[in-house]
């Protein structure tokens, strides 16, 4: 009993020692994968995906993915050096492309490197738009998400191994399984994941502001957005994201405070 305890023990210092704090929110949290580790591989895996895929070039649509990501990396730094994170983003190396696809997504891999696929700038319909959906996604990188995401994971199957370890009756290990796994996914991961998006939301929704476009815009996309899911969305417990309406409303709730966040670097006119 003593040496289980002990190993208890240990594994509680390691989750504890392996935090980070997240520079938006002042909280900590998990960081099993260093940076150090996975902005290498975001990297490599960045550039296996543009060689695979094709990038737009030479277009006033690339152009423009360009100017955001670039607007939306300053307000980053701007905000970051002014609520005392100078130098949070030397290990960053920001790049922004356009990839001739259908698909209405985009993304940022953790280290800064982004991908807007052509199919969703018909949704985001205006630069404005796109601020919000590259600011959303530039929130997630600088937010540490794809680390915790991945240090929830590692967590989640550890204990799914402990208890496959510690259980010796079959049927109670079976049991164990069923209910842990539907147990852990829509009780922890999700709303986790969530969590994230919501998270994300916001940081997003101040970058845009800070970079000089409109952040009422942001709601307005999500509109847009919620009209080319025609209805196809699961219900916001089984998902990895908030409710369209759920984000609209946050969205629109938010909008004012993120005017008064950009009017403290100077920015009081908006595209």
């Amino acid at each position: 009993m003593k040496l289980k305890n002990a190993f208890i023990i240990l594994g509680m210092a390691g989750l504890i020692s392996a935090c980070a704090t997240n520079p938006f929110t002042g909280k900590k949290t998990m960081a099993l994968v260093p940076n150090s580790q996975l902005f290498p591989t975001s990297f490599a895996q960045y550039d296996q995906f543009l060689s695979e895929n094709k990038v737009v070039t030479g277009t006033s649509d690339a152009a423009m993915v360009t100017r955001v990501g670039q607007k939306i990396a300053v307000a980053a730094e701007r905000w970051l050096n002014a609520n005392g994170h100078v130098g949070y983003l030397n290990d960053y190396k920001w790049e922004y492309k356009l990839v001739d696809d259908k698909t209405i997504n985009a993304w940022c891999m953790p280290g800064g490197k982004i991908v807007v696929y052509t199919g969703i700038l018909p949704v985001t319909k205006n630069e404005a738009g796109l601020a919000a959906v590259m600011g959303h996604e530039v929130a997630h990188a600088l937010a540490n998400h794809g680390q915790q995401r991945m240090s929830a994971a590692y967590v989640q199957q550890g204990v799914a191994i402990a208890g496959n370890v510690a259980i010796k009756d079959e049927a109670s290990r079976n049991a164990f399984n069923q209910y842990y796994g539907i147990g852990s996914q829509v009780g922890v991961m999700l709303p986790f994941s969530r969590a994230h998006e919501t998270e994300a939301d916001k940081i997003g929704l101040y970058l845009m502001a800070i970079a000089g476009y409109n952040p009422e815009e942001a709601a307005e996309l999500w509109k847009r957005m919620s009209a080319a899911s025609n209805g196809q969305a699961p219900p916001e417990l089984l998902s990895t994201h908030p409710s369209n309406d759920s984000r609209i409303s946050n969205l629109t709730a938010l909008a004012p405070e993120a005017r008064k966040e950009a009017a403290k670097f100077g920015v009081t006119s908006f595209k």
